[in-house]
């Protein structure tokens, strides 16, 4: 049986939120008017100045795609997210860029999961060789505009379940398994494999990990820790 090794994407490998990059090139590209970025404007100050949670700051940034997608025609979403991709695909972090190189060479099954919309995600984890890739998937109609519906938001929003059900399901093994996370979102998958690595944790998974002794790595600039 194969080995699977489960990736959380932004933050984890890209050192930022493709979300977030995306948004701003939908508002740069006129697609999103300017004054989306005064929505979650508030929210990113709160987190520059640490005052505030990047959690709050994602979520904002979340609701206002999700307002202003209505609408929105997908070629041209799809074209700003590869445009997104081929100007940021090398902003990873070596730690994780490496570990992927690594289990892939060992022919584990790379299965990445994120919040971030599918397409986009497509579009970076097939560069870095991911076999399977679940990410947010928005409604779209006859006219290929969007529609603004979130569709198998149950189904996302809890990856232990997906990881569950995708190793069932392709007969892959838990057996020597890897999963790597940087919230207490992912606390729920990373339970469930061999292997938890904790990268570049928020404080919740921090405490977490320390309790359950499981691996916790940081990188900084140029230097990588094993706390």
């Amino acid at each position: 049986m194969q080995k699977v090794a489960i990736f959380d994407i932004d933050g984890t490998i890209f050192r930022s939120s493709l979300l977030i990059e995306l948004t701003e090139a939908m508002v740069s590209e006129g697609i999103f008017p300017k004054k989306v970025l005064d929505a979650y404007q508030k929210q990113r100050n709160e987190w520059l100045n640490r005052k505030g949670s990047y959690h709050n700051y994602v979520m904002a940034v979340v609701k206002t795609f999700e307002k202003n997608i209505v609408g929105v025609d997908y070629l041209d979403f799809t074209r700003v997210a590869k445009k997104v991709i081929n100007s940021q695909r090398d902003r990873v972090y070596q730690y994780t860029r490496d570990l992927v190189a690594k289990l892939k060479k060992k022919n584990y099954y790379l299965l990445a999961i994120s919040h971030s919309p599918k397409e986009i995600l497509d579009e970076f984890c097939s560069n870095l060789g991911f076999d399977k890739v679940y990410g947010r998937i928005y409604e779209y109609d006859a006219r290929k505009k969007f529609t603004g519906k979130t569709l198998y938001v149950d189904l996302i929003s809890n990856k232990s379940n997906i990881l569950r059900r995708f190793v069932e399901k392709e007969n892959l093994s838990l057996s020597g398994s890897f999963g790597v996370g940087d919230s207490e979102s992912d606390i729920s998958f990373l339970t469930f494999v061999e292997n938890p690595i904790c990268f570049n944790p928020n404080k919740k998974l921090y405490n977490h990990a320390k309790k359950a002794k499981w691996k916790i790595v940081v990188e900084r600039k140029d230097v990588i820790y094993f706390l």
